[in-house]
């Protein structure tokens, strides 16, 4: 039987001190689909069991998700046992000492922007994210103008988001969606102002960096960022 997920933060953070262990962690963090034992064995050239008792002990510590399912898709006598496969929980885990709780101004300010009266509030938080993520696509935009020949190649729309923490992921079509939403329960409780926020906020990355031809607009789906970009993603800025 799997073991109850236990939600103490501290607890949750210590299990990633074991090097395999973060490491199965990150495997699973980075993919769109939940990852079975056998997969960590082939990406990390560790053993079954040891696989498995790893990937229990990041359920035990509440990182990740167990499923069950065939992955053949064949059903009924005969398909054999449902595969166990893991996904990363949903819940995000915070340490700070002294306790810092951030997401309580979060929830207070999302709440006063909304009671601003006309809108006032939500346009100006809009300005204000589209300012910052043109500021931060104009810094990222000046270290592949300015910098050395290694340097220039290395700053793209998709390394700017995903230090960002939005986990960008290209899909077979081109478009690019954001696996992670960096505000939490906040864009879950605040959906209307997370969400125009963050559409604000890539444009001005967007605009930042100088490229053209690239679409961002809202398009929410469980378990994803709101947002996602259409277009030639790699190509490089103009110089400035």
């Amino acid at each position: 039987m799997d073991q109850e997920p236990r939600t103490d933060p501290i607890d949750a953070v210590a299990a990633l001190a074991e090097p395999t262990r973060r490491s199965l962690y990150e495997l699973v963090a980075a993919s769109d689909e939940p990852v079975g034992r056998d997969d960590a064995v082939s990406a990390l050239g560790i053993s079954r069991e040891l696989a498995a008792f790893h990937l229990d002990r990041l359920v035990a510590a509440g990182l990740l998700t167990p499923e069950y399912r065939r992955r053949s898709g064949r059903t009924g006598p005969g398909a054999g046992r449902p595969a166990k496969l893991y996904r990363r929980a949903d819940q995000g885990f915070e340490v700070s000492f002294p306790p810092r709780h951030y997401d309580r101004a979060a929830e207070l300010m999302a709440i006063a922007l909304r009671r601003v009266a006309d809108g006032a509030g939500i346009d100006a938080l809009a300005r204000t994210a589209r300012e910052a993520g043109a500021a931060l696509g104009a810094q990222a935009r000046r270290r592949i103008t300015e910098g050395t020949a290694r340097l220039r190649s290395a700053p793209s729309l998709l390394e700017v988001l995903d230090d960002a923490g939005y986990e960008p992921l290209v899909e077979a079509d081109g478009t690019v969606c954001l696996r992670n939403c960096p505000y939490g329960a906040i864009a879950i409780e605040h959906r209307d102002v997370t969400c125009g926020m963050n559409l604000a906020w890539a444009e001005g990355v967007v605009d930042g960096l100088g490229i053209e031809d690239i679409g961002v607009e809202l398009a929410p789906e469980p378990g994803r960022c709101c947002v996602i970009f259409h277009g030639d993603i790699e190509q490089l800025p103009d110089a400035v």
